[in-house]
């Protein structure tokens, strides 16, 4: 090629390089709007912990049972509870009140979060149904219940979407560990700033996958709490025991079996329902009384109870129904279940854990406060060791 062959080609390409290098520059300094951005979670500050006053407070809700939010009706309200105008927004009103009232330190969600019959989109009912959890700032926790793989995601898909959401403190399952299910896991809440146990778990909590339905014999029943998440369970309890016997709350939807027996030896609250269980009776009681740290467990699943009852040494309690969508009863409000954990006073800083209570709020225009009582207070002669030991509520 002549030399003015060669010098007449570059004259060519040279405005053509020049441009594709400004549509470049063009793209780095002014970027589409519209174009997909990577978007970073909003995360609570980690680890949990006690406030600056020694307390820390669960706002326990179970079965929202959100759809697709104002299009979906509610069910089994009275006709001056709104009527027409009734729809999952109602839930979403309820738990903005309970928010603003009661400052959670953290929310568990305790199963059939969606409805999934109800829900065309399960991301997008998921987003809506915790939203105010997530408008407040408050870290909040979330286990799968029987209704909420039923729409367009598989239960290990929610719980990774959810492990994901602003403020979500919840897990898929835990490293290391082959376990049945998706959201068993572990969150420890320390001691406070400033305290000697700031670096401490003084609080241990459990959240187990209780599973959806399943097939015994060719006849359909609930699922149940399989061995290898107990011995998850069990490991887990041992390895944390061994710096503190710090008492342990667990969280998980279905009831177990012998919650039925409380009917017959006392309970506080409503038993209005017969307690809709698993025909499998797995050991889950006897795997928590041998672990010793659990206090209280809180479960879901069965609206129309809300009873706190004693099984071992270990209170099992219902949330009652939350949601509106959620099958209820006329004239009986929608609830929900706080617990309230206070530390003691040590000579120079907050100590260990020193009761565990509990109490109810109605949807109801004062959001009337129900059913206080204790769930586990720590005993005075042990408390020099560390050592914590069940005491019946009052």
């Amino acid at each position: 090629m002549s030399s003015s062959s060669l010098t007449a080609l570059v004259s060519l390409l040279l405005p053509c390089l020049l441009s594709l290098l400004l549509l470049h520059l063009a793209n780095v300094l002014d970027p589409d709007p519209d174009a997909a951005t990577p978007r970073v979670k909003a995360t609570p500050p980690l680890p949990l912990r006690f406030r600056h006053d020694g307390a820390f407070k669960i706002l326990q809700v179970a079965d929202m049972h959100f759809g697709n939010g104002a299009a979906t009706r509610c069910r089994d309200v009275s006709p001056d509870g709104g009527g027409a105008l009734c729809s999952d927004l109602n839930t979403t009103r309820f738990l903005r009140r309970v928010i603003e009232a009661e400052k959670p330190d953290l929310i568990a969600f305790t199963g059939d979060n969606i409805f999934g019959a109800s829900a065309t989109d399960a991301a997008e009912s998921l987003l809506k149904a915790i939203s105010p959890a997530m408008e407040y700032k408050v870290p909040w926790a979330a286990i799968l219940g029987n209704h909420d793989q039923e729409s367009t995601m598989t239960r290990e898909e929610l719980m990774t979407f959810m492990s994901l959401m602003d403020y979500s403190v919840s897990q898929v399952n835990p490293p290391g560990f082959l376990v049945h299910g998706f959201g068993n896991y572990h969150i420890g809440i320390h001691g406070p700033f400033g305290s000697e146990l700031i670096n401490t778990s003084l609080l241990n909590l459990y959240f187990l996958d209780s599973g959806d339905r399943e097939v015994v014999n060719e006849v359909k029943t609930y699922g149940w709490i399989k061995e290898s998440q107990q011995a998850w369970l069990r490991s887990t309890s041992l390895e944390l025991q061994k710096n503190l016997h710090a008492p342990a709350l667990a969280f998980f939807h279905i009831p177990i079996p012998e919650v039925r027996g409380l009917w017959y030896t006392g309970f506080k609250g409503q038993y209005q329902e017969g307690v809709a269980c698993s025909t499998v009776n797995s050991g889950v009681l006897g795997t928590l009384f041998s672990m010793g740290d659990v206090k209280a467990v809180f479960l879901g699943h069965d609206h129309l109870n809300d009873f706190c009852g004693n099984l071992s040494g270990i209170w099992f309690c219902y949330g009652g129904g939350f949601g509106y969508h959620a099958y209820g009863r006329p004239h009986w409000p929608r609830r929900a279940r706080v617990i309230y954990t206070e530390l003691k006073k040590g000579q120079r800083s907050w100590a260990e854990v020193k009761s565990i209570q509990t109490w109810k709020l109605l949807d109801d225009e004062q959001l009337s406060k129900i059913d206080e009582q204790v769930l586990w207070r720590c005993s005075t002669d042990d408390s020099h060791q560390n050592v914590f030991s069940p005491r019946q509520g009052v």
